[in-house]
């Protein structure tokens, strides 16, 4: 990865911050954007000893879409553009369908769905120049049934993968792939909407294949396979890590 410029939402995060260490160490610069600053601190502490690569933390709300931009445009400037998205930052609220207002729906999507609109805007014009482009959207398992409390959520991880497919199409000729990966459960700060953390962590057990809960080198690894080279003929798909729970 050494010369490539990733931009990576909610690169501080519980799947984040190891994806962001293992891109560094691959020698890749990596502008990290999370609105998170305790979060933002550890990455920052953990990358200091990596000593490979170079850390660019940028801090933005997504729900500011034109401000997003703005925000990336002067990265954009300053860094000469990018080589890879990873379209990661999300929000979660639980509760019944209809206790959801349709402004907290759009909420939902304007973070989890358009800041990566507005990302891929961005970084298009120069993945074209280039001949050469990674994008990557983080989905979810909840797309595959099964989760109820969720449906704005599971509603904007299931746009991202139409995305993913529409963008391949669109960007295959100028050197740019588009792939998508559904994390299963992972214990992560996401979890923590359970009632019953025990009884939630067993069901997954129960539910996977592989007897053992992921982890987040897991989720880095297949990020770092689809921003390689030799993915390049590789794109439109979703990669499904979940421990075998779901099997497409």
């Amino acid at each position: 990865m050494k010369g490539r410029t990733i931009l990576y939402t909610g690169a501080a995060g519980g799947l984040g911050l190891d994806t962001t260490l293992l891109l560094l160490e691959r020698g890749a610069t990596v502008i990290a954007v999370d609105n998170d600053p305790a979060k933002a601190a550890r990455l920052a502490d953990a990358a200091s000893a990596i000593r490979a690569g170079r850390l660019i933390q940028s801090h933005a709300d997504l729900s500011d879409l034109d401000g997003f931009r703005a925000t990336l445009d002067a990265l954009i400037a300053d860094h000469g553009g990018f080589d890879v998205v990873i379209n990661n930052a999300a929000i979660y609220p639980s509760k019944p369908f209809d206790q959801f207002s349709v402004e907290d729906h759009q909420r939902v999507q304007r973070v989890n769905v358009d800041a990566g609109i507005v990302a891929v805007q961005a970084a298009l014009p120069g993945m074209r120049a280039r001949g050469f482009g990674r994008i990557i959207n983080i989905s979810s398992i909840t797309i595959s049934g099964g989760w109820a409390n969720l449906s704005p959520y599971v509603a904007s991880k299931a746009a991202l993968v139409g995305l993913t497919r529409a963008w391949a199409r669109e960007f295959g000729p100028d050197g740019i792939t588009v792939n998508a990966i559904a994390p299963g459960a992972f214990p992560t700060d996401a979890e923590k909407i359970h009632p019953d953390p025990a009884g939630y962590n067993q069901m997954v057990l129960d539910a996977q294949s592989v007897k053992r809960r992921g982890t987040a080198a897991d989720i880095a690894h297949a990020i770092a396979f689809f921003t390689a080279d030799e993915a390049g003929f590789i794109t439109g798909q979703t990669l499904h890590v979940n421990g075998g729970w779901v099997m497409a």
